[in-house]
C-alpha cells in the first residue's frame, strides 16, 4: 500500500532494481514488462465488494468497484476508469494490433483496452489483477 511519503516519489524515475525490491516477481513481470497473468489465476477477478481497485506499483486509484462487470474472459474488466488515472497506447506485439493501458503515475502496463463492453462506454478495460490492488469501501456508521 503506497503511503503518504510515496505520494511524492517520481515514480518514471525509478530504476529497474528499484522496481525488482518494490514488487513481487509476478507484479514485476506484468507491470514492468508488459506480462499477462493467466486468466482466472487472480482472486481480484472475482471481488464483488465496493470500493477501489488501485495500480499495485505506485497506489494510484484506477477504477470503482461500480464501473466492474463480469467479461467472461477471465480478467477483472471495466467500463470506464477514474479520470486521468490511465493512459493508452498502440501495441503491436504477437502481430496484433491492440490499445495498452498503462497507470498514468507510474507507466505500468495493466492490460488493453477493448471496444467491446457493455453501455454506457461500450468500452472492456481486461486488467491483470495482479497489477492492482483493492480497497474496500469504508461502511457509513448508520
Amino acid at each position: 500500500m503506497t503511503t503518504t511519503s510515496e505520494t511524492t516519489i517520481d515514480f518514471k524515475s525509478l530504476t529497474d532494481a528499484d522496481w525488482k525490491k518494490r514488487l513481487s516477481p509476478e507484479q514485476y513481470r506484468v507491470l514492468r514488462h508488459h506480462g499477462t497473468e493467466r486468466p482466472g489465476s487472480c482472486a481480484l477477478n472475482y471481488e464483488k465488494r465496493a470500493g477501489t481497485f488501485s495500480c499495485a506499483g505506485c497506489g494510484q486509484p484506477l477504477f470503482e468497484s461500480h464501473e466492474k462487470f463480469e467479461s467472461g474472459t477471465g480478467w477483472p474488466s471495466f467500463t470506464d476508469p477514474l479520470p486521468g488515472s490511465v493512459e493508452t497506447s498502440e501495441d503491436t506485439a504477437y502481430g496484433m494490433r491492440r490499445v495498452e493501458v498503462h497507470c498514468s503515475r507510474c507507466e505500468g502496463h495493466l492490460g488493453h483496452v477493448f471496444p467491446d463492453g457493455p453501455p454506457p462506454t461500450g468500452l472492456r478495460y481486461c486488467m491483470n489483477g495482479v497489477a492492482m490492488d483493492f480497497k474496500p469501501a469504508t461502511e457509513k456508521a448508520g
